[in-house]
């Protein structure tokens, strides 16, 4: 098993550097003119813009010089990376990839039901399939499964920890994402209120003899000032964050629970969008990501934080139909992003005077993100004022070859789950080299944005695509043996 994933990761790497090489040799025109283009335009940025360009211009000039020295490599190089391509997919199951289909149409404010006391949300037993699942046994931490959970240090959370032992800090990872997703949640509600935790993971044994609190599953929460007045809302609150079993159970505080975190069911922690969610083409006019199709050119970023328009050369993942816990960043100047939690985010850095990428989860108020100007086409820091989840239908997740993507006029990333956009974008190299032969090549029934393509095709094929991309699960499954911990969202 050690010598197939050493083997795998050889050919990828091999596969990744020969990809790139190819890449860079038919797009280095292009990037030639784009740096020249850069370099006449520059006076017109502030000095704060400019310092971070001229340092990212001196390192894409070399990087540039390297890569035209490989791009050199015989013919026979383009069959060895096809070789290496298949290899690699051999080793991984295949799943359906991505197309486009109807968007959700405009979205609408959502209203807030409290529950009444009693009330469980779902209507079902606490350890069905439905809700929060069967029970896997109480952890102790001696156990070897003592080390799946993690200790929860949100500054927007208070924890009671009665014991002194830091327990109530520790849950699951499922847990810590719904319960960061409450506190923004019950923060925005309520200006000066934060989420009282006073049960988590229990080593104890204070709870009965089925619970699972004793695996890190389940939280009883209640609000920082105690109003019981509020409890209704805030179970509301919680249903919407989306965790899995949410019990009104008692005046005095909420029940929370959720599915294991190697549960089947769970959904997925990738990173995505929302389908109502919108890109610029180039064009100019304005298209649902739910409507895009490979081979759009969208607004994108390039690395020295410019905009510029880049091709659609696949979806990462793509289901209209499934249920998923959001982050929504506002800025000062109204944008709106709605992204999942591991999904990378671009920040302007004033301190540092440069960008920067991070999970969306982690951005915090203050914070400055990239946003398109309308008056000058260009983007620029704007504030977010404030974070908050919700809850929507469908995710949508387009890759672009420059590997970032302008949505709802806020500069994001491609990728997510992995800290680095630089790494996640060599990862991604054999996927540029494809779709460029792709391109030399076209297939029979591939989805393409051609004056030639009709609606039913392009409906047909939708339907017939659905869910996560075989490369991009190939990826997070390698990801795992591969990467540091500290390096992955968790």
């Amino acid at each position: 098993m050690d010598n197939q994933q050493v083997n795998v990761a050889a050919l990828w790497s091999c596969a990744s550097v020969t990809c790139l090489s190819l890449d860079a040799k038919r797009h280095s025109n292009n990037h030639n003119s784009s740096n020249s283009n850069h370099n006449n335009s520059s006076s017109n940025n502030s000095s704060s813009i400019n310092s971070s360009n001229t340092v990212t211009t001196t390192e894409s000039s070399e990087s540039c010089r390297k890569l035209r020295h490989i791009a050199h490599t015989p013919r026979g190089s383009c069959f060895m990376a096809l070789l290496l391509l298949l290899l690699l997919a051999l080793n991984f199951r295949h799943a359906h990839s991505c197309g486009p289909g109807r968007g959700l149409g405009r979205r609408r404010e959502r209203n807030l039901y409290p529950l009444v006391l009693k009330q469980t949300v779902p209507n079902l037993s606490e350890y069905q399939s439905g809700a929060s699942g069967p029970l896997e046994g109480a952890i102790e931490r001696d156990s070897p499964k003592f080390k799946d959970l993690v200790p929860n240090y949100n500054r927007d959370i208070l924890f009671k920890d009665e014991e002194g032992t830091g327990a109530d800090r520790v849950m699951s990872k499922r847990c810590k994402e719904k319960l960061n997703m409450l506190a923004y949640s019950v923060m925005n509600e309520w200006p000066g209120v934060r989420l009282l935790v006073t049960e988590s993971w229990d080593e104890d044994h204070q709870h009965g003899l089925e619970s699972l609190h004793y695996e890190g599953r389940a939280v009883t929460i209640a609000t920082s000032d105690r109003d019981q007045s509020k409890y209704g809302i805030l179970a509301r609150l919680a249903v919407e964050a989306g965790f899995d079993w949410v019990s009104y159970v008692s005046r005095r505080h909420i029940y929370c629970s959720v599915k294991s975190d190697s549960s089947p069911a769970i959904s997925h922690v990738h990173g995505c969008f929302t389908p109502e969610s919108s890109a610029q083409l180039e064009s100019g006019k304005q298209k649902l990501l739910s409507e895009l199709a490979i081979g759009d050119r969208v607004l994108s970023m390039n690395s020295n934080g410019r905009p510029v328009y880049s091709e659609v050369i696949l979806f990462m993942d793509r289901n209209l139909e499934q249920m998923e816990t959001f982050v929504q960043l506002h800025t000062d100047g109204g944008a709106v992003l709605t992204v999942t939690p591991a999904h990378l985010i671009t920040v302007w850095q004033p301190e540092e005077q440069k960008l920067s990428y991070i999970f969306a989860d982690r951005v915090e108020e203050q914070s400055f993100v990239m946003v398109l100007e309308s008056s000058s086409g260009e983007l620029r820091p704007q504030r977010v004022h404030r974070v908050s989840s919700v809850r929507r239908k469908g995710v949508v997740a387009p890759l672009t070859r420059e590997g970032t993507i302008v949505v709802n006029s806020v500069a994001a990333s491609c990728y997510a789950v992995i800290s680095s956009q630089s790494l996640a974008h060599w990862g991604l190299a054999p996927m540029r080299l494809l779709h460029t032969l792709q391109s030399w090549m076209p297939q029979k029934n591939q989805l393409r944005s051609t004056p030639k393509s009709t609606t039913s095709t392009t409906t047909s094929t939708a339907q017939q695509q659905n869910g996560l991309h075989w490369y991009a699960s190939a990826l997070y499954k390698v990801k795992d043996y591969v990467l540091p911990q500290s390096w992955r969202h968790e």
